[in-house]
């Protein structure tokens, strides 16, 4: 490993109060509920549907469901799929998990049967803790991916009961409310009957800061899912950093953290499951993004953090406005996954009275690497500043062991992953002298502000969802109608990008984009199937016949503009 240590220009920008570096981080995950347990026994941990659960009732919940999943098998570092949408059950499950030393592997539930069976193809967990919804998808999976333990979660059984008295009266949209949210299951354990077990005894072996804590599921920059492995130190390292840049945010005292991204992903993971919880915070969530959810609980608890992406933070700007509710009091907005529009930022911040800034992050990275600061230096267009104890050098992508002023980032920090999970070659390819390549083009101004010029990796990013062009490219080619495809992404005016499709009809003149686009639906989850399909002629391709994505894109987003 080099010895170089690069300049670090962007410690002098720190806003007041933010220190360069921090010390090493120690013990586990675990360790942040045991604290904020000890410290606020009675405070409200969680926040669903205006029920709460105190710090002393979520930790003896993980106690019981980690007693119970290790009754069933469940052992240091075995696999655990978790396939939840925001809801109580979900960190009690992951926080279960954890306590066994075993390893959350998380996923999109909303994913197609054939998505997330690849996944399971990847890690193999032989336990699962699904929704209700999923139970049977995961139970009609092949006989050498089926699993030992599978629990099945009733997210309604979390909800106040006069909400859950609600969804079952007999009208059509309580039945249809009900229906999108649970689903009978059979053959399956009742997370109910874990919830009820006994404590798993204090003398159980904890895992330590340097055992896998997570795989998390990437795209990366080559298209195909692999998982990240994260320690407990990496993800203990990034909560620390993001206090740490947030130093306005007092521990235990009101603090209110918003779960309106998923927390299968991996920004909503760590700031709303692991920041929140090492910030003794009400942690408010929410099993998809709805304003009118928010604004509800504006009203009384406004978020003093507020993690999101552009797209939520126009829609929920738009409700407010609509409805005249006031978002004062939202002190600390941090948005990431796309470019943040300045003309979004100033209504937002003059609606709330607080701040709304950049950040930037990959899985791979726990996954914050940097953000702008929380004070009046922040730098519109960039994403901002390396956090405390992050490094960063910006080399030639051909030759990443020489430093240029405009080229790939590279970056080095305690919350930098260890690789991919059962793939050496992969994880090899991705790090230079313990450097970890990024596959962004950037730039690094005197202040060290950082700016985003360009992608060597071809991923597209819809919506803060990571979609590969080859995954949807496969599925459009299966199709009669499609000869070639070649999918890109698009500027678009609130995605940050869209899926669009360039393709070659088979037969020239009869091509129907609806029908395409509906066989797509059937095997993509939805923010992967293409907005628009563009029929060309042919596609560009280089020498040896690859298709020239760059090409495409650019022709494309000539043609279309910003959707």
């Amino acid at each position: 490993m080099t010895s170089f240590e690069p300049p670090r220009p962007w410690t002098s920008s720190y806003a007041a109060g933010v220190p360069e570096d921090l010390a090493p981080v120690s013990g586990s995950l675990v360790d942040i509920v045991d604290a904020s347990t000890r410290d606020y026994p009675d405070a409200p941990a969680l926040q669903f549907f205006g029920r709460e659960t105190t710090y002393a009732r979520l930790s003896a919940d993980i106690a019981r469901v980690a007693a119970a999943l290790a009754a069933h098998g469940v052992r240091a570092g075995d696999p655990v799929a978790i396939v939840l949408p925001n809801c109580p059950q979900h960190i009690v499950a992951f926080y279960a998990v954890l306590r066994l030393g075993a390893v959350v592997v998380e996923h999109n539930p909303l994913y197609t049967p054939r998505e997330l069976r690849k996944q399971f193809e990847d890690h193999g967990a032989k336990h699962a803790i699904v929704w209700s919804k999923v139970v049977a998808t995961v139970q009609e999976f092949p006989a050498d991916l089926r699993v030992d333990t599978l629990v099945s979660v009733d997210v309604t059984r979390a909800m106040p009961w006069t909400t859950r008295l609600a969804l079952r009266l007999p009208v059509a949209k309580a039945r249809e409310s009900r229906a999108a949210l649970y689903a009978k299951t059979r053959d399956a354990v009742a997370w109910d009957d874990l919830v009820r077990h006994d404590p798993l005894p204090e003398t159980h072996p904890r895992p330590a800061s340097g055992d896998l804590a997570i795989i998390q599921y990437t795209s990366g920059t080559t298209g195909t899912p692999k998982g990240a492995m994260l320690t407990h130190a990496n993800l203990l390292a990034n909560a620390a950093q993001a206090q740490a840049w947030t130093p306005q945010i007092v521990r235990g005292e009101g603090c209110v953290v918003y779960a309106v991204l998923p927390m299968f992903h991996a920004y909503g993971l760590t700031l709303c499951l692991t920041f929140a919880m090492s910030m003794g915070a009400r942690l408010v969530l929410f099993p998809k993004f709805d304003p009118d959810l928010v604004l509800a609980v504006t009203k009384r608890h406004p978020a003093t953090f507020l993690p999101l992406v552009p797209p939520i933070a126009e829609r929920l700007l738009k409700a407010a406005t609509d409805k005249g509710v006031s978002l004062a009091g939202t002190d600390i907005a941090i948005s990431g996954a796309m470019a943040l529009p300045h003309d979004l930022v100033v209504p937002f911040e003059h609606a709330t009275g607080g701040y709304l800034v950049e950040g930037y992050g990959l899985s791979e990275c726990s996954p914050v690497l940097m953000a702008n600061p929380v004070a009046d230096n922040r730098v519109a267009g960039t994403v901002g500043l390396p956090l405390p104890g992050t490094e960063c050098r910006v080399v030639d992508p051909d030759d990443p062991r020489t430093d240029v002023e405009r080229g790939e980032l590279l970056v080095r920090g305690p919350q930098v992953f260890s690789g991919y999970y059962g793939k050496p070659d992969e994880t090899e390819a991705v790090f230079v002298d313990g450097w970890f390549r990024t596959g962004d083009i950037v730039t690094i101004d005197d202040d060290g502000f950082v700016r985003i010029v360009d992608r060597i990796k071809e991923l597209i990013i819809t919506g803060g969802f990571n979609v590969a062009p080859t995954e949807v490219e496969n599925v459009l080619r299966q199709h009669p109608s499609v000869a070639d495809v070649a999918v890109v992404g698009v500027p678009d005016a609130h995605a940050g990008e869209a899926v669009v499709a360039a393709v070659v009809p088979a037969t020239p003149g009869e091509f129907d984009a609806e029908a395409v686009r509906a066989f797509a639906r059937s095997i993509l989850t939805p923010y992967k199937v293409p907005k628009r399909l563009v029929i060309v002629d042919d596609l560009p391709r280089s020498l040896i016949g690859k298709v020239l994505r760059r090409q495409v894109r650019r022709a494309i987003t000539r043609r279309l503009g910003t959707l």
